[in-house]
């Protein structure tokens, strides 16, 4: 039997160290392979999906515009139903219109001249009166004695005055005295008529001949000099005051035709004429006062509120269409006229426009058809179908008249 070998070894640790590093890198090395390898393949399958997404986006944009397109050329092909109004001859007038309260300028208070008690009341109110008919009765006993006493007193003197006579011819009675007695006398018939003056006060007779719109006393009442009784109005002519801007100057004239409109008494119309003008603008505000004249008659009462409208202009022959035609947009006005089965966009320039129509400078020509009804569902160039014949101008709903006035 041989004897082993012995191997000194001289560092324990490296001889155990050697064995792990090696089993280090051979684990760690394909791990590091496949890292190295899976990077280029990421970057390939990123770039892939970039171009598959464009490819896809440039699909949905040519195919988005085609369907589009189909669905434009679909509408397009379709007429829009609409109703039209011919563009005719009408008259028109150019007015001014505002408010104002009627007035009645025949008014007057019955006040009383003297003081007492009202033994008697002969009217009330809303009974018509003349002028100079009895509307109450004041005690007048007291005036009635002092009549007697200055008619007492003229009397005396008249007898004094008659005798001084006799004697200044028989020259037993101076001038000087004689012209005393005379005075005297002219100074007690005046007392006498101040006297029956105030008797007559006692009657409370009408100023004017009206309405009694109020009764401000009761029989019994002990009233005072000055107190108010009674408030008289003449309905019978009524007026109604206009403040209007200074630019109408020149358009507004005296003797015009006037129309006025009351909510009570609805759907009527009462004429009337401006009666006079103002001279002078009103520096504050920047108007004139326009007074129009309006009989009585027909309902009108003092204190309504009415809409006025002055007529200062007519054309009997005027080229016309109906508001609701109007497409004012961005402030210029325009209407769709149905031309060859589409309607066209046409530029007008307007005239007057007076209550529900138009009139129409340019733009369009007598016989055009426009558009009245339909008109926020089409544009222009577009196919339109006209229902309901649209052979005359037909008077304008209150529904699209507002919405005319909303534009």
């Amino acid at each position: 039997m041989s004897p082993t070998p012995i191997r000194s070894v001289s560092n324990p640790t490296a001889a155990v160290r050697t064995p792990r590093r090696g089993f280090a890198l051979a684990v760690l090395a394909p791990a590091l392979l496949a890292l190295v390898l899976a990077v280029p393949a990421c970057k390939r399958s990123e770039a892939a999906a970039s171009k598959s997404a464009s490819t896809s986006s440039a699909q949905t944009d040519a195919s988005g515009p085609a369907d589009k397109g189909g669905k434009d050329g679909k509408k397009e092909d379709t007429a829009v139903p609409v109703e039209v109004a011919k563009v005719a001859r009408h008259p028109v007038a150019a007015s001014y219109s505002g408010t104002a309260t009627l007035e009645a300028p025949g008014e007057a208070q019955v006040v009383s001249k003297t003081s007492g008690i009202v033994l008697d009341i002969q009217t009330e109110e809303g009974q018509r009166v003349r002028q100079g008919q009895v509307l109450a009765r004041i005690d007048s006993e007291h005036q009635r004695l002092q009549v007697a006493q200055a008619s007492a007193a003229v009397r005396k003197l008249e007898a004094n005055y008659e005798r001084s006579q006799k004697m200044v011819a028989a020259k037993l009675v101076s001038t000087e005295a004689n012209d005393q007695i005379r005075f005297d006398l002219e100074s007690a018939r005046a007392s006498l008529n101040i006297a029956q003056l105030e008797l007559s006060y006692t009657t409370i007779t009408a100023p004017i001949s009206g309405v009694v719109a109020q009764r401000m006393v009761k029989q019994g009442n002990l009233i005072q000099l000055n107190a108010p009784l009674f408030r008289i109005v003449d309905d019978s002519r009524l007026e109604a005051v206009l403040n209007v801007p200074e630019r109408e100057l020149a358009t507004i004239r005296s003797g015009l035709a006037v129309t006025l409109a009351v909510d009570a008494v609805a759907g009527k119309q009462f004429a009337g004429t401006i009666d006079r003008i103002s001279p002078v603008v009103d520096a504050g505000s920047g108007t004139f006062r326009v007074v129009c004249r309006f009989s009585g008659e027909g309902g009108l009462k003092p204190g309504m509120f009415g809409r006025l409208a002055v007529v200062y202009d007519k054309r009997t022959d005027a080229l016309t269409i109906p508001r609701v035609a109007l497409l004012e947009d961005e402030g210029e006005p325009a209407a769709y006229v149905v031309r060859d089965g589409k309607a066209m966009r046409v530029s007008l320039k307007l005239g007057y426009v007076d209550g529900e129509i138009a009139e129409v400078k340019s733009g369009l020509k007598e016989g055009d058809s426009v558009v009245t009804a339909g008109k926020v569902a089409i544009r222009d160039g577009a196919k339109v179908q006209v229902i309901g014949g649209g052979g005359s101008m037909s008077v304008p709903t209150d529904a699209e008249a507002n919405a005319v006035a909303k534009h």
